[in-house]
């Protein structure tokens, strides 16, 4: 039969009319690029109601509105969400069985059960969604009854964990090896391009294989080594690589599914609204950075007499007495610093008697609908203890800043608050983040308020309530935007803070260990501390090649050959599982450039926590400064141009074995060439990070259109729009005929709701259809009203991230490699300026007399 034949009779069988209808589909589902809908042809859904009989009645499925939902019903979504469903079961399935097994049936039901155990609250977790996700995407599928006895899954479940295994552990020649490789790559390539979770879940298991099957090949296989040093040297790498097969493994667990909660609306009834403080702690900030936060936390929409707004100076500064006096909100200072931004907050939460506490940093602003974004889960949920929200920086880092990819690459913190505390909240595992959040006051008293016993007070805190049995929540809707870290120094410096800080809570308070937890909430935290880890691992990784090169050890027992043939399917599969789950958050490579900046700050004061979890203090980000001038911070690229220097006189030295002293072994020489090529890109990149480019404005411009009236002094009104803002000024798009001149006094005027505020400024530069702007000297209320007309607009930051570009892992490769050669660029550009300024300190100087 030909190959037409076989279509026509198979589109007969489903009933489809046209067999290229059947052609069509098959080329939409395997290789033509997905749309962002694309309806399920109707003959697909007969034919499955068709071809499934029995089983489809059983279970209930009418009209399937597409493949994945109807595989979601069969094979991963839970049964037994009302007692009339799990009532409707397939005997005949389970007499079919048990007629099958015989006398056998009672084990094979025990062995079952034991190995599909662990999955059992992972389908529990599916009535969260049920319960959480009302009005997303997964409620139509969830809230369907799936009828399939229990026992069926844990069978199919077990057979698909025997298979794994075998799969994983099944020995193959190098060519066979390559097929495989070949195969998953293909079948990979193909999926990817599909919609849907089930893609995603698909990706994630090719992922697992390949790491498994090198996994298990690398530690069965390759560790037969000829000396001790190189066992020692062996040993260390490949304690490395199973510590980021464990991370990569639960940061699959983690995100693979986001739970993306919606808000829940509060009550028409304002008198049943909670009452609420406002908790925004101070130290050593300026207030030129913390009056914008207090005026926006004064225009936040809830009533306000329910609404009590304290700054927390732990400064005790007289300015900001007085301001909080003139802004009409509380003031609470205490007489001593025990304990640093916990003591602090504990101190307010003896003087303060709201039902719920909002914390913000003093850097970041609300908007004016975070309250009514973020409360209604409280209401809902009585047993919420916490609920966080993103914390958005409009402002660039040092990464952004420095590597010129602001708001076009994914900063570091996006992937934890846009994937990673999504993925959290559908295992009840949000953390607290310190900031932008919202705490129920009985539980947090319940546990003795903020934990001081770690410098990470935040997420310690929320790992003290679910050990209550306590919930939190997670709503990925930015709803207040800060400042981020402005130089290398500070930004590594909070880094240090955090990783010291999680290990000490690893320490302390072992997720692993204790009563209170799920299983899954132990994983995901065990996985926030273990990533704060990566510091000696990536450093391993950074200088293992050296040890062939430089001493012609081998760490590895296998040919370069046979090693690419596995570590390589790892690699790839990762990537486009990675690629494909993290796109929106995270390029590809460029975790392991973050990883590399901070690998050698944050390995010795992790490895020091571990050891003795009670050294270590408090430290401040110092935010709002300015980089007045361009400048290579030559003492925080110590490390990085020390580990350049190794891997550059390795890669010399292996040119060197390569054409003369190990000609014997060229495939080895390249493998460790190729490796250290990698490493050095990876460090200029950290180079380029380090030279510092020059941040000028006090006050940060943040794009957005917002509809706006200027007057002018001859009685003229011109409509308008904002092309971006600040606390300092406006660029607005105006038509160009209008004449205005520099230094221009006029009147711009702003809307926050159905109120218009008018403010004083000068004309700064006309440049063709736009024209700057700049505030003159602005009353307090003047200054309130701007913000909340601007960075406290509830619309401020919805539409952020939409020049982001998604993720291409070639062009995120070619992407890291030009900025490693930059970062080579900046490096010798400032040594011949080192070079020349101390020559000329040289000829300046004058010289001696001759005695």
């Amino acid at each position: 039969m030909s190959l037409p034949e076989l279509l026509a009779w198979f589109a007969r069988h489903l009933g489809v009319e046209d067999p290229r209808q059947l052609r069509l589909w098959i080329l939409r589902l395997f290789v033509l690029p997905p749309t962002e809908a694309r309806p399920q042809p109707q003959w697909l859904s007969k034919a499955m109601l068709r071809t499934s009989g029995v089983l489809v009645r059983e279970l209930e499925i009418r009209q399937p509105q597409s493949a994945q939902e109807w595989l979601l019903r069969l094979f991963v979504l839970p049964s037994g969400i009302s007692k009339a469903k799990k009532e409707a079961t397939p005997w005949h399935l389970s007499r079919l069985v048990r007629t099958l097994l015989g006398g056998a049936y009672p084990h094979v039901r025990n062995v079952v059960f034991w190995l599909a155990w662990p999955l059992r609250k992972l389908y529990a977790r599916f009535d969260r969604i049920n319960f959480i996700s009302a009005g997303s995407k997964l409620e139509s599928v969830a809230d369907v009854a799936f009828a399939q006895p229990m026992w069926l899954r844990y069978v199919m479940v077990s057979i698909a964990v025997v298979l794994f295994i075998l799969v994983a552990t099944t020995p193959l020649q190098w060519f066979e090896q390559l097929m495989f490789m070949a195969l998953m790559w293909l079948m990979a390539m193909t999926i990817r391009r599909m919609p849907g979770n089930l893609p995603t879940l698909a990706l994630t298991t090719f992922s697992l294989i390949a790491t498994a099957r090198y996994a298990f090949w690398r530690v069965t296989q390759t560790m037969d080594l000829g000396s001790p040093i190189e066992y020692f040297f062996g040993g260390g790498l490949l304690m490395a690589e199973i510590y980021t097969w464990i991370i990569m493994m639960l940061g699959y667990l983690q995100s693979a599914w986001p739970l993306q909660r919606k808000p829940v609306p509060l009550p028409a009834d304002t008198s049943l609204w909670p009452t609420i403080d406002i908790y925004i702690p101070t130290y050593n900030e300026p207030l030129k950075v913390v009056k914008p936060t207090v005026f926006a936390a004064c225009g936040m929409d809830w009533p306000k007499e329910k609404i009590n707004i304290y700054i927390l100076d732990d400064g005790r500064r007289a300015e900001f007495k007085e301001f909080a006096e003139a802004a009409n909100v509380h003031y609470i200072a205490r007489t001593e610093n025990s304990h640093a931004k916990a003591g602090n907050l504990n101190h307010a939460l003896k003087v303060t008697k709201g039902e719920f506490i909002a914390i913000f940093d003093c850097d970041h602003m609300p908007v004016r609908s975070f309250l009514q974004m973020t409360m209604g889960w409280f209401l809902r949920d009585e047993k919420c203890a916490m609920l966080q929200t993103p914390h958005h920086f409009f402002s660039p880092d040092p990464f952004e800043r420095n590597l010129g990819t602001f708001r076009r690459v994914p900063n570091e913190g996006s992937l934890f608050y846009g994937l990673v505390q999504d993925g959290n909240d559908l295992w009840n595992s949000t953390f607290f983040c310190g900031s932008c959040a919202v705490i129920r006051r009985g539980p947090l008293e319940e546990v003795g308020g903020i934990a001081t016993e770690t410098v990470t007070e935040d997420a310690h805190t929320a790992l003290k309530m679910h050990r209550r049995g306590y919930n939190t929540s997670y709503i990925n809707i930015v709803q207040a935007a800060g400042l981020a870290t402005e130089s290398l120094s500070g930004h590594i410096g909070q880094r240090i803070r955090w990783a010291r800080g999680m290990v000490q809570i690893f320490r302390t308070d072992n997720p692993l260990l204790g009563k209170g937890l799920s299983l899954y909430q132990r994983l995901c935290y065990t996985n926030a501390m273990l990533h704060f880890m990566n510091g000696l691992p990536r450093l391993v990784f950074l200088t293992a090649p050296l040890t062939y090169l430089f001493f012609e050890f081998h760490i590895i027992n296998s040919g370069a050959y046979l090693l690419t043939l596995f570590v390589l399917p790892h690699i790839v599969q990762s990537t486009l599982a990675n690629s494909r789950m993290q796109g929106r958050y995270r390029h590809s490579f460029w975790a392991e450039v973050y990883e590399s900046v901070l690998a050698w700050y944050i390995a010795l004061p992790t490895t020091i926590a571990l050891i003795n979890p009670k050294l270590g203090k408090f430290n401040v980000t110092a935010k709002g400064g300015l980089i007045e001038h361009e400048y290579f911070d030559w003492f925080i690229s110590k490390p990085y141009m020390a580990l350049v220097l190794l891997n550059f006189t390795g890669f010399v030295i292996g040119i060197m074995r390569l054409f003369s002293w190990n000609t014997f072994e060229t495939a080895t020489v390249v493998m460790n060439l190729l490796w250290t090529a990698h490493n050095l890109i990876m460090l200029g990149t950290a180079i380029a990070v380090a030279s510092e480019s020059r941040q000028k404005r006090i006050s940060h411009r943040v794009p957005m259109r917002i509809p706006a009236t200027l007057y002018l002094a001859n009685g003229q009104t011109l409509q308008c729009h904002t092309q971006d803002y600040s606390t300092g000024g406006l660029d607005l798009h105006i038509d160009r005929e209008v004449v205005l001149p520099q230094d221009t006094r006029v009147k711009i005027s702003l809307n926050r709701g159905d109120r218009e505020y008018s403010f004083s400024a000068r004309i700064a530069n006309r440049r063709n259809d736009s024209v700057g702007l700049y505030f003159e000297k602005l009353s307090m209320d003047d200054e309130k009203h701007l913000i909340q007309c601007t960075f406290g607009r509830a619309d401020a930051w919805l539409e952020w991230n939409k020049h982001t570009i998604q993720d291409r892992p070639l062009d995120s490769l070619i992407e890291v490699l030009a900025y490693g050669l930059r970062g080579y660029g900046h490096l010798f550009r400032n040594l011949a300026d080192v070079i020349a300024a101390r020559m000329a300190e040289q000829r300046i100087a004058p010289r001696s007399p001759t005695p």
